[in-house]
């Protein structure tokens, strides 16, 4: 079996630490770099449920998307949620490392996951690298469809495709309206709506968007299109980057059959979102059913 500071170095040559954002917290939190590693776990979350499922499975090492300490701290007291995790980790003899904005920017990277679950065809990254003379790496992906869908049916696809959360598909614009490109971006999006309008594409498949961005995009768009402005589909952030999580857990399969190291993967398939319930509207507002109160939240 490897050791562990020879997995982590195919890790970081997968995705190397110094192509995450300057504000981000990547590589390993915790960790013997001489002990055996032998079991994988890949995961979105850090979470104790990952933490626990790591610890039943026997894992070795957790390597997650998002970081556990994103920010800095001056404790890792197990009476703190984060720090309970540290301690079941430390306690099993589990490494944890995270790749996070430099998998997102990787070749192939979160957003070719995504793109690849929604079985669209990439053209390029919606930002692209500029360190990158190849142009694949970036921020985000522009894609295309085999042919034209109405909105509905790439909604219902999206729906079907990606892991069921609380929340599903939000969709923002005409449901017979036929999509012929559309930008991803696995994780919260609605900081690169100029980026997308920028490349012109009919509709946009993101996570986390805010209700002035997304209307602000739609009207812009409009504006500049004469009429069809611009369709959105706001999946649940856990379920946009997950597909990232089968794609990342064959990347470590290949570099170990390479390199003779036989070790076993795993994808963790706990659903961490923190959504846990939905209750639709019971019908839309219309001007013949107008809240008797202007306060937000009133009950209808």
């Amino acid at each position: 079996m490897p050791a562990l500071a020879d997995v982590l170095a195919a890790l970081d040559a997968l995705w190397p630490p110094e192509r995450a954002e300057q504000w981000d917290a990547v590589g390993t939190v915790c960790g013997d770099p001489d002990a055996e590693v032998g079991r994988v776990l890949f995961a979105v979350d850090p979470v104790q449920e990952v933490a626990d499922e790591a610890v039943k499975l026997g894992a070795d090492l957790l390597v997650t998307h998002h970081p556990l300490y994103l920010r800095g701290t001056t404790t890792v007291a197990a009476s703190t949620f984060k720090g309970r995790v540290v301690h079941t980790l430390i306690k099993n003899d589990i490494a944890l490392h995270v790749a996070h904005t430099n998998a997102d920017r990787a070749d192939p990277g979160v957003s070719d996951a995504l793109a690849g679950a929604l079985d669209l065809r990439i053209t390029g990254p919606l930002v692209p690298d500029p360190t990158d003379p190849a142009g694949r790496r970036g921020l985000g992906r522009v894609c295309e469809f085999d042919r034209p869908v109405a909105l509905r049916d790439f909604a219902e696809r999206a729906a079907a495709r990606l892991p069921a959360t609380a929340q599903g598909i939000r969709v923002a614009g005409d449901p017979d309206r036929l999509i012929r490109t559309v930008a991803v971006c696995g994780g919260s999006g609605d900081s690169l709506f100029a980026e997308v309008r920028a490349a012109g594409v009919d509709a946009y498949l993101t996570a986390d968007l805010r209700h002035h961005p997304a209307s602000e995009a739609q009207q812009a768009a409009a504006m500049s299109r004469g009429g069809d402005g611009l369709a959105l589909l706001d999946a649940a952030h856990w379920a946009t980057e997950w597909p990232w999580v089968e794609q990342a857990a064959a990347q470590l399969d290949e570099i170990s059959d390479r390199h003779g190291w036989g070790l076993r993967t795993h994808i963790s398939r706990t659903v961490t979102d923190p959504w846990t319930a939905h209750a639709p509207a019971a019908h839309a507002p219309t001007t013949d059913h107008v809240p008797s109160t202007t306060t937000p939240g009133a009950p209808r």
